[in-house]
């Protein structure tokens, strides 16, 4: 079992920045992919962002590539998001999951996930 608390969100004026972390406990953080996902009102929880188990492979979504960073520390049993240039557009519910099922992969694909947090809000105003 992983239960995921997220933290860091939000509201933040545009061309701002956050950082989101995401706090994981149980024994199978550090050997499984991370990732963050993002869902808008109205809209379907889409991909941003993913990281195997040793960090030393990310993925990104077009959309936040170049702007976001996806990194993890196993020590702490934490992965975080950097998010710089934040547009109204990113406005959503952050999420992470957790992927124990496949740590060798950065998947884009949320049915790869098993666990997921609750989520937290940011608001990018124009």
């Amino acid at each position: 079992q992983v239960q995921l608390v997220e933290t860091g969100g939000g509201l933040v004026q545009a061309g701002g920045s956050l950082r989101l972390s995401c706090a994981a406990s149980g024994r199978t953080f550090s050997n499984s992919a991370m990732g963050w996902f993002r869902q808008a009102p109205g809209k379907e929880r889409e991909f941003v962002a993913a990281i195997n188990w040793s960090g030393q492979s990310s993925y990104y979504a077009d959309s936040v590539k170049g702007r976001f960073t996806i990194s993890r520390d196993n020590a702490k049993n934490t992965v975080y998001l950097q998010m710089n240039s934040l547009q109204p557009e990113d406005t959503a519910v952050y999420y992470c999951a957790a992927s124990p099922g496949q740590p060798f992969h950065s998947s884009p694909n949320p049915n790869d996930y098993s666990y997921w947090g609750q989520g937290t809000q940011v608001t990018v105003s124009s």
